[in-house]
């Protein structure tokens, strides 16, 4: 495994977030994942493929794929790789759970599948509603999505199995990538600290997610302000994910999520081995 020396500090980079082809909007095998993270210098990867758990219901009829089956194939090539990399890259056996409160019998079927290190939870789509990437936005909507969107987080990190909640902001995306509405999220501030609170009293980590900083809204999800607010209620534990869906973007943005941490007051940041967190102190 690649180490760096800074100071007196190792400098470890890993990315806890990453779709391999076994996702429905992934593109590169497990394999060639860790040679990219090789050539890369990334110390440890963890495969979080999607699971919206509540497709489950619709076996090979979703339009996602069939989600077991998938995730199935995802634990199966982890497992087979992890070994054949063993001493250049830690490979850890991940999932996204997305809407893991809207179907819960599902969601428990999801967790039951393997015995995973890391469970990263999302909400992509408020129930009976489409993914956030499908939807128009407008001055009219905008406020009555966002408010059920937080709503749903905070039922999440109240309730959900996980060990980390995944892009806080994640409709913000695609309010700035299709319109020129900026959302003031001071209006949301009171159910953001509590979601915030939920984590922190739960010992959850919150995931700064790094591929906004290579679209349109140019931050982290959530941004440095949100990274810090959790820091100062309390906030313990941060997981940094790229969000990759291929080699290409694998490790993107990691090390400025890392340097956010650090100026939000973290001296270290978090991974997941058999859902346990362990600390990676950060170099900076």
């Amino acid at each position: 495994m690649i180490y760096f020396i800074v100071g007196d500090i190792m400098k470890i980079i890993c990315d806890t977030h990453v779709h391999s082809e076994n996702s429905f909007d992934g593109e590169s095998s497990v394999s060639d994942i860790c040679n990219s993270a090789v050539e890369k210098g990334i110390n440890t990867v963890t495969i979080t493929d999607h699971m919206e758990a509540p497709e489950i219901r619709f076996g090979d009829k979703s339009i996602y794929g069939n989600a077991k089956k998938m995730i199935g194939k995802s634990v199966s090539d982890v497992e087979e790789t992890a070994s054949k990399f063993d001493g250049k890259v830690k490979l850890l056996k991940g999932m996204e759970l997305g809407e893991p409160m809207h179907f819960p019998k599902l969601t428990k079927k999801a967790l039951e599948i393997s015995d995973f290190d890391f469970i990263l939870a999302s909400v992509h789509n408020l129930k009976d509603t489409e993914d956030f990437y499908y939807l128009e936005y407008t001055e009219e909507n905008i406020g009555s999505l966002l408010k059920s969107y937080f709503e749903e987080l905070l039922d999440t990190a109240l309730n959900a199995d996980f060990d980390s909640l995944a892009h806080l902001t994640y409709p913000l995306r695609y309010i700035y990538e299709r319109t020129d509405i900026k959302p003031d999220l001071e209006s949301y501030g009171e159910i953001i600290d509590a979601i915030f609170k939920a984590l922190i009293n739960r010992e959850k980590s919150l995931e700064i997610n790094t591929s906004g900083l290579f679209k349109p809204i140019k931050t982290t999800l959530p941004d440095i302000n949100l990274v810090r607010r959790f820091k100062e209620l309390g906030g313990k534990y941060v997981t940094i994910g790229s969000d990759a869906h291929n080699c290409k973007d694998l490790g993107k943005g990691v090390e400025k999520g890392i340097e956010i941490a650090k100026i939000c007051g973290f001296d270290h940041y978090t991974i997941y081995e058999k859902r346990e967190p362990k600390l990676i102190e950060i170099w900076y």
